[in-house]
Order: structure tokens, then C-alpha cells, then sequence
């Protein structure tokens, strides 16, 4: 699965069987929220949230953000992967 970075609209996108997902991010005092991830109803139950939550959150890493969710998807992958939360900036 190929996963975008359209960082002007500050979103992680895919597209799998004609449909496609994202993750909506905000950057704000050192921190990345994650806001929402939408996948749609056909492509649901394939991982495509998971991947696009993952790539988000190394992204924020990468960049020396600290991750965290308002998305109440993002923050129970946030809950059960500590690494993101751990580790140090």
C-alpha cells in the first residue's frame, strides 16, 4: 500500500479499491495530533487505518514531534503501542 504525504493539507493518504483514506494531523507547540482517520466502509478491515495511523505517528517522531490523538482510533493505537510515547524526543 502506498501511503502520500500531502503536507499542505496536512493529511497521510492511500487509495485501495477505488477508495480512498486519510489521516488529518495538526502541528501545534512541538506536538502532532492526530484529528481524524477516515476509511471508508468498502476497504474497511484491512489494516488501512493502522498503516496510515503508524505512518503518521513516525512521521512525528522523525520530525522530533511528540505524538498524540484526538481521534479516538489513533489514540487506542497510541495507548497500545507505547514506543510512541516513550521514546525520547
Amino acid at each position: 500500500m502506498e501511503i502520500l504525504h500531502n503536507q499542505e493539507q496536512r493529511q497521510f493518504v492511500t487509495e485501495t479499491d477505488g477508495a480512498t483514506a486519510h489521516v488529518s494531523y495538526k502541528i501545534h507547540r512541538g506536538t502532532l495530533d492526530i484529528k481524524h482517520t477516515i476509511v471508508p466502509k468498502e476497504p474497511e478491515g484491512k489494516g488501512i487505518a493502522s498503516a496510515l495511523v503508524k505512518e503518521t505517528y513516525d512521521y512525528a517522531l522523525s520530525n522530533g514531534l511528540r505524538p498524540m490523538a484526538t481521534c479516538s482510533y489513533a489514540k487506542s493505537r497510541l495507548a497500545k503501542h507505547p514506543e510512541y510515547t516513550n521514546k525520547k524526543l
